[in-house]
This record gives C-alpha cells, sequence and structure tokens, in this order.
C-alpha cells in the first residue's frame, strides 16, 4: 500500500486567515465566536457564531474571481494557494493527470444562493421568480462541483475530481477519499480539504428548528462549551482547509518538508436517526478501530486526540462513550480537546481545518485546549486538556467527526518518523 505525505497547509479560518494566524489563535486559547454582523440575527433564537474576518482583495483574489465565486468557493481558492505555495511543489514538472482534487462541503454555496433567491422572488413576495434579475454566476452557485473545479485550476489538475457531501464529516471524508486515490495508484498528488460558508438566515433558521445551536448569546466568545456542564449547543462557523497530499516516496526525492503521514482512515453510519446518538458511541469506536487496524497501530499509541467537541450534550457523551469503547484504559491517559470551541463548527468545513490542527500540533509539539472549560461536567471524565495550550509531543494523532444522519469518521496522523 502507497504511503501519503502531508506536504502543504492553506487554511482560511475565523480568527485569522493563513496557517500561521490559524494555530497562532488554536494555541492561545482565544474564542473567535461573536454576534452574528452578516445580517440581523435578532429574530433567531441563537444569534452568535465564528466569521472570518476575509478581504477577497487582500486575500489576492481578482474582481473577476470575486464576482464569478461564491465566498465558500472563495475561501477554498485562498487555502489551495496557500497550500500549493508551502508545498514547494512545481505542478508544471507533474503530468496533470496525476494530480487530483477532492473537496468537502455540507450546503455548497448557500450564501450566494439564498441572497440571489431574494433578489430574482422580489424579496420572497413573488412565487414565480425572475431569472432576468438573476447573476450570470447563479448556475455555478447551484451545483457544489464548481468548488472542486476552482480548485483543480489553481494545481492545474486534471486528474479525479469530486465534491464529498456528508454533513459535517465532509471534510475528513473528503481527505479520506483522497488518501484512497494515492493509495490506490490513480493519483500521486492531491489537493484535498473542505469549505463552507454557511453563516446565513436560513441556515440559522434550519438549525434553530432543532434547536442545536447554543443559545449563550450574551457572551458571544463563551457561547461555544464543550465538555462544560453548562453547554448549551453548538456554535455556526465558517471557513476552508486545503492540504497538498504526496505519495509518500516521490515527496521524500524531491525533499518536500512532510508535516504528518495520514495512516488510517473509515467511516460508519449508525443508520439510526437523523440528529440522535446512541451514549455507547459504538459507531464512532468502530471507525475508530478500523482506522487504527489500517495503520496498524495500537490504540495506547495515540497521543492526542481531536474531539468533535460540537458542544451539544448529546454528542459529548457519545464521544466520550466511544473513546473508552475504543480506547480501554487508556482513553483516560489520552488528551482530547475542542477547537470547535474557538472557530466554531463550520459544518462541512471543520473536519479538514482539524486535521490541519492535527498536523500542526505533531509538527511544533504543542496541543491545542478547549477553550470555555471552566465547570467540566463530571459524566465526562476524561482529559478534556482546558483553556490553555499544552506543550506535549504526539507523533500519533488521532481526529474524529460526527455528523447528522449518523455520519461517524476517524482519520489517524503520524509524525513523518513513527513509520519510516
Amino acid at each position: 500500500m502507497r504511503r501519503v505525505a502531508v506536504t502543504g497547509l492553506g487554511t482560511v479560518a475565523p480568527g485569522g486567515i493563513g496557517v500561521k494566524e490559524y494555530w497562532e489563535l488554536l494555541t492561545s486559547g482565544r474564542s473567535a465566536t461573536r454576534t452574528i454582523s452578516f445580517f440581523d440575527p435578532s429574530p433567531f433564537r441563537s444569534r452568535v457564531a465564528a466569521e472570518c474576518d476575509f478581504d477577497p482583495v487582500a486575500a489576492g483574489l481578482t474582481p473577476q474571481e470575486i464576482r464569478r465565486l461564491d465566498r465558500a468557493a472563495q475561501f477554498a481558492v485562498v487555502s489551495a494557494r496557500e497550500a500549493l505555495a508551502d508545498s514547494g511543489l512545481d505542478v508544471a514538472r507533474l503530468a496533470p493527470d496525476r494530480i487530483g482534487t477532492s473537496i468537502g462541503s455540507a450546503v455548497g454555496c448557500t450564501t450566494s444562493l439564498e441572497r440571489e433567491y431574494v433578489v430574482v422572488s422580489d424579496g420572497g413576495r413573488t412565487w414565480n421568480v425572475d431569472h432576468r434579475y438573476a447573476v450570470p454566476e447563479l448556475y455555478r452557485h447551484f451545483v457544489p462541483n464548481t468548488m472542486a473545479a476552482e480548485v483543480a485550476w489553481v494545481a492545474g489538475a486534471e486528474g479525479p475530481a469530486a465534491v464529498i457531501s456528508t454533513g459535517c464529516t465532509s471534510g475528513l471524508d473528503a481527505v479520506g477519499h483522497a488518501v484512497e486515490l494515492i493509495r490506490e495508484g490513480s493519483v500521486d498528488v492531491m489537493m484535498a480539504g473542505a469549505t463552507e460558508a454557511p453563516i446565513s438566515p436560513i441556515t440559522s433558521a434550519c438549525f434553530d428548528a432543532i434547536h442545536a445551536t447554543t443559545p449563550h448569546n450574551d457572551e458571544p466568545e463563551r457561547a461555544c462549551r464543550p465538555f462544560d456542564r453548562s453547554r448549551g449547543g453548538l456554535v455556526l462557523g465558517e471557513g476552508a482547509a486545503v492540504m497538498v497530499l504526496e505519495e509518500w516516496e516521490s515527496a521524500r526525492r524531491r525533499g518536500a518538508h512532510i508535516y504528518a503521514e495520514i495512516a488510517g482512515f473509515a467511516a460508519r453510519c449508525n443508520a439510526y436517526h437523523m440528529t440522535g446518538l446512541k451514549p455507547d458511541g459504538r459507531e464512532m469506536a468502530e471507525a475508530i478501530d478500523a482506522a487504527l487496524q489500517e495503520a496498524r497501530l495500537p490504540p495506547d499509541s495515540i497521543g492526542y486526540v481531536n474531539a468533535h467537541g460540537s458542544g451539544t450534550k448529546m454528542n459529548d457523551r457519545h464521544e466520550t462513550g466511544a473513546f473508552k469503547r475504543s480506547l480501554g484504559d487508556h482513553a483516560y491517559a489520552v488528551p482530547i480537546s475542542s477547537i470547535k470551541s474557538m472557530i466554531g463548527h463550520s459544518l462541512g468545513a471543520i473536519g479538514a481545518l482539524e486535521v490541519v490542527a492535527c498536523a500542526l500540533a505533531i509538527e511544533h509539539g504543542v496541543l491545542p485546549p478547549t477553550a470555555n472549560l471552566h465547570e467540566p461536567d463530571p459524566e465526562l471524565d476524561l482529559d478534556y486538556i482546558p483553556l490553555t495550550a499544552r506543550r506535549q509531543q504526539a507523533d500519533v494523532v488521532l481526529s474524529v467527526g460526527s455528523g447528522f444522519g449518523g455520519f461517524q469518521s476517524a482519520m489517524l496522523l503520524t509524525g513523518p518518523e513513527v513509520r519510516s
């Protein structure tokens, strides 16, 4: 089986555009959540979100790109350019059909679709919408695969291209799909990651309807509280992360800087309930077990767990149960944290942002904390790193994701020398 190296990173995230700013936010323990500024949030139950301070001109996009691309696609393109530059890969020297693209997204170009519907329906007053008022780019916003196409153009990638949409596990699953394409020999390089810009009235209404988002509006920076006794739901976020993944030996031959190896990946579905989770965490535990088996690593080799940690009571119980079920006694010894406490839950993008955080944790020997964890829920009795980053080397890192519909995914990253 061919091995897969992570050689380039790019991010757009709340609290900072670019990998350096992103990592500084995570290790500072600061929360980037605030009262929603994109629209009037007063009609909604949850009025906070983790927004990106994103200036497309400052990020290097042309006026034509800004006009053509939805906000989520802009995030993806900017992240892909950073990742490609970071990798040092000269794509002009590669066969274009040996480069592929895998981008995850749960809700696609929601922001542009909602904005344009308001225009063509005259604010919702006209049942028969008037297409004459639609922007020429409306079809691009309607079909999510255009985001994968835009990233492919960044790298001149003519190999397989796909958008993976599995809800909140889309980011992990998109990277997992990319890994499998390299392993099977279909490609040598993948532009892999996820993007999301869901902070809009329709998204807020959807989450309000199921009471999944937090009602803690008075202190926005403290609204997301994974594993805390007072947690009340997730905080919406936005952002993107794109990575350059390469076949291990070719990355070594060209002298690439390797952040980490993606050693194992697995996904499961509980076939149980759209939003409900069983507290024993069996399906997530099975995904973890399968990822460990693929990586040929024992449970006690894991030095850090990047938890899904959405801040809902059901999820926190579910994954605590999954860690105990899969890792046994080691679950009580391994450090765990949730970066959603700082950057919110960017739906399909969050899994890719978390993989980047895991690669940086391996690179720097620092484990991000869980912000706002002041009063741990006694029912959640594992080492959920509170408030302050922990300087500790972890050469094997587990990242997990859980999505509505019962999707459960697990990915293992290892340091460059662990399996050499």
